[in-house]
């Protein structure tokens, strides 16, 4: 890292709330904290703008009115977030930032892009969300009212189009991260833009197997989920695993499904015995991974799967698709499974009826995560600012010398 680290201002889609934007950013925040580097983060608050100074770290909250467009339960859009620009633009006046990183086109990211092209200063942008493939999993409640040939056409044109809008949006960048290599190879095919892995890391000591304190005479098999109860994480595939476990004459086991969701009512009425402790933070949501047995994470459209690091760092082997970024956290058959949609409850099964395998992947599942570190990550972030700062300059002697 260079004697005179850059000065950043970020602009995050979202960093209280449950998910992995803000899960990322606030690990971020640590890591500047434990560093003291200048930065500047303007992110949602409370309702009265909120400005504080740490050190070199100065943060701004800033509310979402009543124009806000609810996305989840504790996520929205404010289509009147212009009325902020003034005090954003002070706070950039007085913070001097050497570049401005946004995390996705949301309000606060088209703001971060505007400011970015007002003050001349170097944009970086880093692809946390498959919006793309959101939008077309969220457009199945109209898609289900015609043919399904026609409806698969209309889902493929609705992730095509969304696909080139966010492209389009990226494009103003000088420089991209996304957490897995082949969204890297996505953006840059679509954007014309260089794009630098940036994975994720774990708390080994917040997520670990000592947190484990089930009841000895608590002999189910505890199946377990942590994320968004929404349609693009494929929660319905949990129902049907529930169904095959049981057609399969296995009946000691039960769900532990923590979060919310707009596909909460549907889960419990269709998984009658799982357990729904809802959002969880802290030691709640330790021990809630260490008392599971196995986790199981159907989500084709994440981009990295930071809960599914969480679950091995807890000594919790994990079931995942092979699309989207969860499968390159796990090591086939070491750490986990990487399974088709109707080949889970068959692993399960296979688990179930082979214990030494089953204490080999949870031995395996907590040794890898050992090897992750969030300080390696954002130590990589910095050398990409590095670049698009060298980018910029580059730049700018090109444009003196014509």
């Amino acid at each position: 890292m260079p004697s005179a680290p850059p000065r950043v201002a970020y602009f995050p889609d979202s960093f209280h709330e449950i998910n992995g934007v803000a899960h990322t950013s606030r690990e971020f925040e640590a890591y500047i904290r434990r560093r003291n580097l200048p930065f500047l983060c303007i992110r949602a608050g409370g309702r009265n703008p909120r400005r504080l100074t740490e050190g070199n770290l100065t943060t701004l909250e800033l509310s979402r009115g009543p124009l806000s467009f609810g996305l989840e339960k504790d996520l929205s859009i404010d289509f009147g977030f212009f009325r902020h620009m003034p005090i954003i633009a002070r706070s950039l006046r007085e913070f001097r930032p050497d570049l401005i990183h946004i995390t996705g086109p949301s309000d606060f990211g088209m703001t971060g892009a505007v400011m970015a092209n007002h003050f001349h200063l170097p944009l970086v942008a880093s692809w946390h969300t498959n919006v793309h493939e959101y939008a077309a999993k969220r457009s199945q409640w109209f898609l289900n009212w015609i043919p399904e040939r026609t409806a698969s056409a209309v889902a493929h044109n609705i992730e095509e189009i969304s696909l080139f809008a966010s492209a389009r949006f990226y494009s103003r960048a000088r420089l991209l991260f996304a957490p897995n290599i082949d969204l890297c190879h996505l953006l840059e095919r679509t954007t014309g833009k260089p794009c630098l892995l940036m994975a994720r890391g774990v708390d080994t000591e917040q997520f670990s197997p000592s947190y484990r304190d089930r009841p000895s005479d608590d002999t189910d098999f505890v199946l377990g989920f942590v994320g968004r109860l929404s349609v693009e994480k494929n929660v319905a595939l949990l129902v049907q695993i529930r169904e095959q476990l049981l057609q399969a004459g296995f009946n000691n086991f039960r769900f532990r499904i923590v979060g919310h969701g707009v596909e909460e009512s549907w889960l419990r009425e269709h998984l009658p015995d799982a357990e729904f402790p809802g959002v969880l933070r802290g030691q709640e949501l330790s021990r809630a991974y260490a008392n599971m047995d196995l986790f199981v994470f159907p989500s084709h459209t994440d981009t990295f799967g930071n809960v599914v690091l969480e679950a091995l760092s807890s000594g919790i082997p994990a079931i995942v698709t092979p699309d989207g970024g969860p499968r390159y956290i796990i090591k086939e058959g070491e750490t986990g499974f990487v399974a088709e949609d109707q080949e889970f409850a068959q692993i399960i099964l296979k688990v179930l009826r082979d214990a030494h395998l089953f204490q080999k992947v949870r031995s395996a599942a907590r040794a890898d995560a050992l090897t992750t570190s969030w300080d390696q990550v954002f130590d990589r972030v910095y050398d990409g600012y590095a670049q698009a700062l060298a980018f910029s300059a580059a730049e700018q002697v090109t444009a003196d010398g014509q």
